[in-house]
């Protein structure tokens, strides 16, 4: 995942090919970036904030994150993109 912080508004841009891009208004400062980043996944996949959890790239705009139980496929097919 490719995140840019300090943006206009929070969205989730969409696949970029194998990275989903996404913005969020938080500063990256003491984590603040990464939560806005985990509550932007639980709302757009439907899952709760605790089940997003940031697995590397605490300090780096390239992040990986699990959501909940879902596949990267799961996640595809909820953002519409082809699996």
């Amino acid at each position: 995942m490719r995140v840019e912080a300090r943006a206009r508004q929070s969205a989730v841009l969409g696949w970029h090919g194998a990275a989903l891009r996404v913005r969020v208004t938080a500063a990256p400062v003491d984590g603040d970036a990464n939560r806005a980043v985990a509550a932007l996944l639980g709302r757009t996949f439907g899952v709760p904030v605790s089940a997003v959890t940031l697995v590397s790239g605490a300090s780096s705009r390239d992040k990986l994150f699990r959501v909940g139980r879902l596949s990267l496929g799961d996640l595809r097919a909820r953002l519409g993109a082809p699996a």
